[in-house]
């Protein structure tokens, strides 16, 4: 017995090193797996970054079966159909939220939920020289860019969409505001400057800092 009990004196320093290590190693886990949870919302937002394509020349984007363009007020939709078709042969139906285009009887060519909601009855589409849908889509928010036609499809860079500079005279004033509010901040984003919000904080902490004088302020104080 006294053989035994020398025995297992002998192994509880093994054993309490064992269950330390064992619980340094628990902690060094735990703390990878937070860095990991921590980095996968940035690493996230920067793979859907990189894989924003460029918009082609009318601010859409060139698909398989159709391609579509857009301004800040309407997007334009082009899908081929054979050629000699007649509109008696198609199928186009456009709702607020989406959007069902192709020949009777066959899989439709585009169906989907639109990327954002469009004033139905201001849009029209027609067949032109028998060879092409052309769909004139008007949107209810006129003052963003849409990503992509459908949800779920791949998207446009919208930093990188041009505006025509002479549309924006057919703006009423408040919406020409927005836009070259717009597109101010788009091309100071570009440049790594201040957007026109974060420039009006600052002259506002300016005046605040001057008008109090006595106050002290931390080191790149800003209004929230």
């Amino acid at each position: 017995m006294a053989i035994l009990s020398d025995y297992e004196e002998d192994q509880q320093p093994q054993q309490s090193s064992s269950s330390s290590l064992s619980s340094k190693k628990d902690i060094i886990l735990a703390e990878k797996e937070a860095d990991a949870t921590a980095k996968k919302p940035e690493d996230e937002k920067k793979q859907q970054k990189e894989n924003k394509l460029v918009p082609n020349k009318d601010n859409g984007l060139d698909m398989e079966n159709y391609s579509w363009g857009q301004s800040l007020q309407e997007v334009t939709v082009n899908v081929p159909v054979p050629q000699g078709t007649k509109s008696s042969l198609l199928l186009c139906d456009i709702k607020t939220n989406s959007l069902k285009v192709g020949l009777k009887g066959q899989p439709p060519i585009i169906d989907g939920e639109l990327f954002k909601p469009v004033k139905v009855d201001d849009c029209i589409w027609s067949l032109e020289d028998k060879k092409m849908i052309t769909i004139l889509i008007c949107k209810r928010d006129q003052s963003e860019w849409w990503k992509s036609l459908l949800k779920g499809d791949p998207e446009i860079d919208t930093q990188k969409a041009e505006p025509e500079p002479s549309k924006l005279s057919d703006l009423d004033s408040e919406t020409r505001s927005a836009v070259e509010k717009m597109m101010f901040d788009q091309r100071q984003k570009q440049m790594g400057l201040p957007t026109s919000d974060e420039i009006q904080k600052e002259q506002l902490m300016k005046q605040f800092m001057a008008q109090n004088p006595n106050m002290k302020f931390p080191p790149g104080a800003k209004f929230m």
